[in-house]
């Protein structure tokens, strides 16, 4: 077997763990969906792009692929979901870790908050 069939193997995998993990995201409410599923897609473009078609045809995931490819977008109900996880996680990090530790979780919260408002609305 030749290297570029490896490395569409190897890609065609991590699509499909991507979009495994993703699938366990709509079942579990602090493990998003969309961003595997983008890195799914991604990941298919390269391996198998009729599976990379099917996600992107997807009428509630597509839309969002497609926006991030685009434009970089964020829908705003996932920005507000984002920051809401993140400032909660900071709250807990602040509560609950000792000593310096206390802030490094709320430092994040605070950097990635500001990451993921800065990208234009989907």
């Amino acid at each position: 077997m030749n290297e570029g069939a490896w490395r569409r193997r190897l890609w065609c995998a991590a699509g499909v763990a991507a979009f495994a993990v993703g699938t366990v995201g709509i079942f579990l409410p602090l493990l998003p969906t969309v961003v595997f599923y983008i890195m799914a897609a991604f990941c298919f473009g390269k391996s198998n792009p009729a599976w990379e078609a099917r996600l992107l045809a997807d009428p509630r995931f597509g839309p969002h692929i497609l926006a991030w490819r685009e434009r970089g977008a964020i829908a705003r109900a996932g920005k507000i979901a984002g920051v809401l996880a993140l400032t909660g996680s900071g709250i807990i990090g602040l509560v609950f870790l000792p000593g310096s530790w206390r802030y490094l979780p709320a430092a994040i919260a605070v950097l990635a908050s500001g990451w993921i408002l800065s990208r234009p609305d989907a």
